[in-house]
């Protein structure tokens, strides 16, 4: 078994087998895990907003669904990753506190899907919504997607 690469809040990293993604935390936000099956190479983003204003610095640009999802495939393109082959799974995106209209966790979920489409990326499964917190990891080996919450269990995506 490989290292446990944590992702925090507004953070990216990908990976190769064996090592593994994990991100914490995810209640209005979304992580994004995008991967790429031949090179069994994986990215996970764990966006905190759905959009982004311009003249972002380096490190905000992973903090937003609408710029950290193309950085993220940008990365795995200069690691050998080919766009057509990425596949994405999601999960997050919770109404944590009881809002009216629209919370910023289905926001988040509606850019991230925006963005996937955009980039011509398919969404395999995911898990969103609810009102609860979720942990992810993402194992580059199988492509499988764990969610594990607080008095939920834990699936495999």
């Amino acid at each position: 078994m490989g290292k446990l690469v944590v992702v925090g809040i507004s953070d990216q990293q990908i990976v190769s087998p064996t090592d593994t993604l994990i991100t914490y935390a995810l209640g209005s936000c979304v992580g994004i895990c995008l991967y790429d099956y031949a090179q069994k190479i994986a990215g996970l983003s764990h966006i905190m907003l759905p959009e982004a204003n311009s003249g972002l610095n380096k490190k905000e640009t992973y903090k937003f669904a609408n710029t950290a999802i193309e950085e993220l495939v940008n990365t795995m393109e200069r690691h050998s990753c080919k766009r057509y082959r990425l596949t994405a799974k999601i999960a997050g995106g919770a109404n944590m506190f009881a809002t009216s209209g629209k919370s910023i966790g289905e926001r988040n979920v509606e850019m991230v899907k925006q963005e996937l489409q955009r980039l011509r990326i398919r969404i395999l499964a995911e898990d969103t919504g609810a009102n609860y917190g979720r942990t992810v990891e993402f194992d580059p080996e199988d492509g499988s997607m764990v969610v594990k919450s607080v008095g939920k269990g834990h699936k495999v995506l």
